[in-house]
């Protein structure tokens, strides 16, 4: 980099290389240091990331088909790390030239005109990154370029001058990696002017019959959803992309909740320590798990990732305000809490006709509560068993249910409330000590409150909810009250 003049740079050893082999000296160089390849990037370790790695030492242009949430714009950006941290190029140029190949006229006149003393800069592989998001508006002249005619009176030149030529987006990006998010919403027509760059590496600008070859290497990320419904890939260009390679959703509920936990904002700056039990991490990340086999939600839209990492937020926001409301400087995620994420699950799923006649809010919680009663069941009896054993250890709860007792828990209750509340539960805290013996004590109420949830979920107890609070009560007393607001007239009716 203390190479400033062509000259200089000549007498410095420094080799010019295509992008596509810099990239791929640079992923041999890191796979043999045992470098991680692509930080932050979980839950693809044995599927998509062997095949992008076998793409690059090919020197492949991949597209990475998949559907929302899966991290394909985030694997895409982390490509610029393949490349050299600065390369030289003409002071001055536009479209990146290399100065022992330049492209553009202006710098092949320049190193005619100075020979040696031609000035160079060097560009950090930063700036070597383009992006374009596919819209409808999109044109060639965004991509290619067009002649600038502007460009053209300021400088007083004619319009058959190579100089007023205003290149787009992928000559700009030029010995680096250009990138196109959501191809199939590009028009047919804007698509058929990739087809050169893809094959014979170059373009064409309208009105100049020169064809500059362009060094760069193409990336593309498209959901499958596309295909059908807004866009499609036309043929030419699909053959013309060495490399398709799919991804997923997090496969394994462990890497989910470390990919949630990962990129949700938890830490505040309210001064705030907000507890969250892993319960109710396996909670919220079950939740995406049925949502992406709900029968209410169309699976051709899938639930993203972003889903989760939402959901927490909102969550550990509801425990956030109840503390700020009790001026408490600490407090624990409860289950009052977790209902609050219904907005993240009903803005990010598409329902199917049925999910649409049942509405998105029953939708989310009937999600939310087959969540709940799955990851109750991973630690505790089932109480839908036949075995009458495993029913047994839930009498004490509801026998106490049963005499007429009740509990009313707010979302806004103090912790010494809240624990005070659930404590008079009889049967409640020696059910939790039987089968959680390792969780801390601070966590014994919020466990407390997640067995009645999971109760009622598995139509043990009644609930009621009543805009900030919920109601248990004894399932068979509940049904019975509501017959009893019936009038003898009524039933009559009924009848």
């Amino acid at each position: 980099m203390k190479a400033s003049t062509l000259g200089e740079l000549k007498k410095s050893g420094w080799e010019s290389v295509s992008v596509k082999e810099e990239i791929r000296r640079n992923l041999i160089n890191k796979i043999r240091n045992k470098e991680e390849l692509f930080p932050g990037i979980l839950g693809y370790e044995k599927t998509v990331l062997p095949q992008i790695q076998h793409a690059l030492l090919s020197k492949h242009d991949m597209i990475l088909l998949g559907l929302r949430g899966q991290a394909k714009t985030r694997i895409l950006r982390l490509m610029v790390n393949f490349m050299d941290e600065y390369i030289p190029i003409v002071k001055g140029s536009e479209i990146n030239d290399d100065p022992f190949n330049p492209l553009s006229k202006f710098a092949k006149n320049l190193i005619e005109e100075k020979g040696d003393e031609t000035p160079i800069d060097w560009l950090h592989r930063s700036f070597r990154y383009g992006e374009k998001l596919a819209t409808p508006d999109t044109t060639v002249a965004d991509l290619i370029g067009d002649i600038d005619p502007i460009k053209a009176a300021t400088k007083k030149l004619t319009l058959a001058d190579q100089n007023v030529i205003n290149f787009g987006l992928i000559p700009r990006t030029n010995r680096g990696i250009f990138v196109i998010n959501e191809l199939p919403d590009l028009q047919p027509r804007i698509q058929v002017a990739l087809l050169n760059i893809m094959q014979e590496r170059d373009i064409q600008i309208r009105g100049f019959n020169v064809r500059i070859p362009l060094d760069i290497a193409m990336a593309f990320s498209a959901n499958p959803e596309d295909y059908t419904n807004r866009g499609n890939i036309i043929t030419p260009l699909k053959d013309r992309i060495d490399s398709q390679i799919i991804t997923h959703y997090p496969k394994e509920m462990g890497i989910g909740m470390e990919i949630t936990r990962q990129e949700a904002w938890q830490e505040r700056e309210s001064r705030i320590k907000i507890h969250i039990p892993d319960l109710f991490r396996q909670t919220i990340e079950r939740a995406a798990f049925e949502a992406r086999e709900s029968e209410y939600v169309d699976q051709k839209s899938g639930v993203s990732t972003r889903m989760t990492i939402t959901a927490l937020e909102q969550v550990v926001s509801s425990a956030e305000r109840r503390a700020i409301l009790n001026d408490e400087k600490e407090t624990s995620v409860r289950i009052a809490d977790l209902y609050h994420m219904v907005p993240a699950l009903t803005g990010k799923i598409e329902l199917v006709y049925e999910g649409e006649q049942e509405g998105a809010i029953s939708v989310a919680k009937h999600i939310l509560g087959k969540a709940i009663s799955k990851t109750f069941k991973v630690h505790f009896p089932d109480p839908q068993s036949k075995s009458e054993e495993q029913k047994s250890v839930y009498k004490a709860v509801t026998d106490w249910f049963a005499d007429g007792n009740e509990i009313n828990i707010t979302d806004t209750l103090s912790n010494k409330e809240y624990e005070a509340a659930l404590k008079g539960v009889k049967g409640l805290k020696e059910l939790v000590d039987k089968y959680s013996e390792e969780i801390p004590k601070n966590e014994k109420s919020i466990w407390m409150d997640f067995v009645l949830e999971a109760l009622h979920q598995n139509s043990m107890l009644s609930k009621q909810d009543l805009d900030d609070q919920t109601l248990y009560s004894d399932m068979l007393g509940s049904m019975f009250s509501s017959l009893g607001d019936y009038s003898d007239e009524g039933f009559d009716e009924f009848e």
